[in-house]
């Protein structure tokens, strides 16, 4: 085959046909690696009308197809010689005397003994195919020879014949072939449809091209195959319908590859989406939910999170072999409304695994645990009672893996999965996954349970630290309430003070030292100790703030703002200072809602500029209110506009002072609010009142 040559005729003069290629004239070109034409059969010179002389040494897709199809034609060109793999479909020719015809092809890959690689390739004009095809699906011939599983089925769709790519691919015999249909032979092969499109196929006479069949054939039943099928109608010279022609690829490598690419992809973007979602907040539940909501249900049916209590608690914990585990639920997250909710562990309850228990074992080895095809002892060891295993196993669970949260060296709990619907063991990808996800959560878990405790420690600091004071003092009656910032900030150092003075007099501060955490609300006590021994003095407020601010100096860079107030029922007047605090509000009695003109002033720590000190009068009956920005500040309205919907509140009508102070948190202290509040409301009462 080194040399270009056209293929023999076969004969002087007409021949009667002697094979079904004869009768399909079918044209045979043999193509160089190059794409040029080396053989030219007779049946090639009448299809595209090109002699052999003409065609020879020429690049075949500048004479067989048309110019908007060269591109495609060489990159199936260049597919069917790298890999081998066969191709076939239809192309729109153009012939030689400017004519079209549409033409199937079919190409392959052929090596000579020399080790050359050259394609083949068979073309036809469809219309003399589709007048054919009962002809070319009876050869014999050509259908034993077919790398390509073919097969024939009658007007009941049971097998007439098969070829024995076919028989190979099923791992079935002919015989056991003939007279069954193709649920019969592959029951375990979804070929539902395919034979729901052969039954349309009859009726109409459509072909069927390239349907996707999934199963498992009796040749490996243990693993996944992919086919894709073409069914076309079988009719005799007379029009009669005598069934259907099947022809199957198998491309499963394709198939397994697409679905290892699907799932890796799947992966990477589980892992993307879990580092977007987990870890949004400093909330130990919420983060703990957020890893379940990830897992379930890409990687399980039911996802919890439980961390070791000694854990939660912040302190380190190591068990021993045959010691239980204290284990506190954090999230539980079903695909669905379960059976087996009810064996889940409750979030927040703190229950006890037996030292036999998988997740026992998960958290003192550190070791992740899988159980792919979970029996009923072994469901023994995944719940936490019997009866709640019994639970599971009515529920349907099939498989188990937990992998354990490790942050920073220590073992903080475990990441339970369970499948119930999702009828695929877990594996070694799955455990893989599972890990991935667990590390990445645990550091944002571990970050939450300690600013938990930080903040606990803190709120515990700032409670103890404020006072308790009695309803009424000195011609005043007073209500306070302090509110911590949400569960995901933490806390302030906003504080307030109600302190007796001589002569029935009383002061009111309302302050709140920038910053958070144990250091704010340390600063916030050292300030307040300082105002109750300024504040016995007799100082005038302005004076007062003069000192505090050459303490608040000295507190390594503190800064704070405060309102102090001196209220003189005798004199029925109050004197007011302010250091960079907003103004308290006024209710006269009968009167509206006011913010009250005082000088700003600079908060304490700044210095440099001098407080003043602002009489106002005040009658029974009159209310102040003090408040620190935590109440009326959000990110979104503006501030004046917040101060103005705190005097419409205060324009209500009259409420008792416990009753307000719950009124004004409750309207305008906003759940997701990332500041403190500490509300001051005092109200002058009558003489001998």
């Amino acid at each position: 085959m080194s040399a270009a040559r056209s293929l023999p005729a076969g004969g002087d003069g007409p021949a009667r046909p002697s094979g079904l290629l004869d009768v399909l004239r079918v044209a045979s070109i043999v193509l160089d690696a190059e794409g040029r034409i080396v053989l030219w059969s007779p049946q090639a010179e009448e299809l595209f009308g090109y002699t052999a002389q003409e065609a020879l040494g020429r690049y075949a897709a500048r004479i067989m197809v048309h110019e908007e199809h060269l591109d495609l034609v060489s990159k199936l060109f260049t597919e069917v010689m790298r890999t081998g793999r066969s191709w076939a479909g239809a192309f729109p020719i153009r012939r030689k005397d400017g004519g079209t015809r549409l033409v199937e092809f079919r190409n392959m890959r052929l090596l000579d003994d020399q080790g050359q690689v050259y394609a083949l390739g068979l073309a036809v004009d469809q219309s003399t195919v589709r007048r054919l095809e009962q002809d070319v699906a009876l050869s014999t011939r050509i259908v034993a020879q077919s790398p390509i599983g073919l097969a024939v089925l009658d007007a009941d769709l049971r097998y007439v014949s098969v070829n024995p790519a076919l028989e190979q691919m099923n791992g079935l015999s002919a015989d056991e072939h003939l007279g069954r249909t193709m649920r019969e032979v592959l029951p375990l092969v979804d070929a539902a449809d395919i034979e729901e499109a052969a039954r349309e196929v009859l009726r109409t006479g459509r072909p069927v091209v390239d349907r996707s069949m999934t199963g498992r054939p009796p040749a490996d039943p243990d693993a996944d195959h992919a086919w894709t099928v073409s069914l076309y109608r079988l009719e005799n010279t007379l029009g009669t319908v005598l069934g259907v022609a099947v022809s199957v690829v198998d491309i499963t490598d394709q198939y397994r590859a697409n679905a290892e690419a699907e799932t890796a992809r799947r992966r990477i973007a589980l892992i993307a989406d879990a580092s977007a979602r987990i870890g949004t907040t400093l909330d130990l539940y919420r983060t703990s939910g957020e890893l379940a909501d990830v897992a379930v249900p890409e990687l399980a049916d039911a996802a919890a999170v439980d961390l070791l209590d000694a854990v939660v608690r912040g302190r380190r914990t190591a068990l021993g072999p045959a010691e239980p585990a204290l284990m506190r639920a954090l999230a539980v997250r079903w695909v669905d409304a379960s059976d087996a909710v009810p064996a889940a562990d409750p979030p927040g309850e703190v229950i006890r695994y037996a030292p036999d228990r998988l997740i026992t074992e998960c958290v003192r080895t550190g070791l992740p645990v899988m159980v792919p095809q979970a029996k009923d002892e072994d469901l023994l060891r995944i719940a936490r009672s019997p009866e709640a295993a019994g639970i599971l196993v009515r529920a349907g669970v099939h498989s188990y893996l937990a992998v354990p949260l490790i942050a920073r060296g220590e073992v903080l709990g475990a990441l339970d999965l369970i499948r119930t619907r999702n009828p695929r063991p877990f594996d070694e990808d799955d455990l893989l996954l599972a890990r991935e996800l667990a590390s990445r959560a645990a550091v944002q878990i571990d970050n939450a349970r300690w600013y938990q405790n930080a903040r606990d420690t803190a709120l515990t600091l700032q409670r103890s630290l404020l006072p308790s004071h009695p309803s009424v003092t000195g011609g005043l009656e007073v209500a306070s309430r302090y509110q911590p910032a949400g569960a995901t900030s933490e806390v302030g150092g906003d504080w307030f003070d109600v302190i007796p003075l001589d002569d029935d007099r009383t002061a009111l501060v309302v302050g709140d030292v920038m910053g958070s955490g144990i250091p704010a609300a340390a600063t916030m006590g050292r300030l307040r100790t300082a105002t109750h021994t300024l504040a016995s003095l007799g100082l005038d407020p302005a004076v007062l703030l003069e000192h505090l601010n050459r303490i608040t100096v000295e507190l390594d860079e503190a800064i704070a703002t405060c309102v102090y107030a001196v209220h003189d029922p005798r004199a029925r007047r109050c004197v007011i200072a302010n250091a960079g605090h907003l103004p308290p509000a006024r209710i006269r009695a009968g009167g509206t809602p006011e913010l009250l003109d005082l000088p700003t002033g600079v908060p304490l720590g700044v210095g440099g500029v001098a407080f003043a000190t602002t009489e106002i009068a005040l009658e029974p009956g009159d209310r102040l209110v003090f408040y620190t920005d935590g109440l009326v500040e959000t990110r979104r309205d503006p501030l004046d506009a917040r101060l103005d919907r705190l005097l419409a509140l205060l324009d209500t009508p009259s409420h008792s002072l416990d009753d307000l102070c719950e009124l004004l948190l409750r309207t305008l202290h906003e759940p997701d609010n990332f500041d403190d509040v500490a509300l001051l409301i005092a109200r002058v009462t009558a003489p001998g009142g």
